[in-house]
């Protein structure tokens, strides 16, 4: 199976902001087929990840779903944004 952790990563880094301070993990799943990743960033970055109406996430999401299918893979990969606020930031 592909490292779609890595894969993100990649796509993610360059759009950020704050690239040191993602976090990206593999949540558990109910299914075998169903694998949800999810993305922390300061608030900033995330809502340039998600993009006006979803834009930039659905885009992120349609390559990762390419990507899978490439490799001829049945999981279904579903990406979550959240945010956190940065040290400082309201001091």
């Amino acid at each position: 199976m592909a490292d779609y952790i890595k894969a993100i990563e990649s796509l993610i880094k360059p759009m950020v902001e704050h690239p040191d301070t993602i976090i990206i993990r593999e949540m558990p799943s109910t299914s075998e087929r169903d694998l949800t990743i999810l993305i922390c960033a300061d608030d900033g970055d995330t809502k340039r990840l998600i993009g006006k109406h979803g834009v930039v996430a659905n885009a992120l999401r349609e390559v990762v779903r390419v990507g899978s299918k490439a490799e001829n893979s049945q999981i279904r990969i579903h990406l979550k944004f959240e945010s956190f606020e940065e040290e400082g930031e309201n001091a």
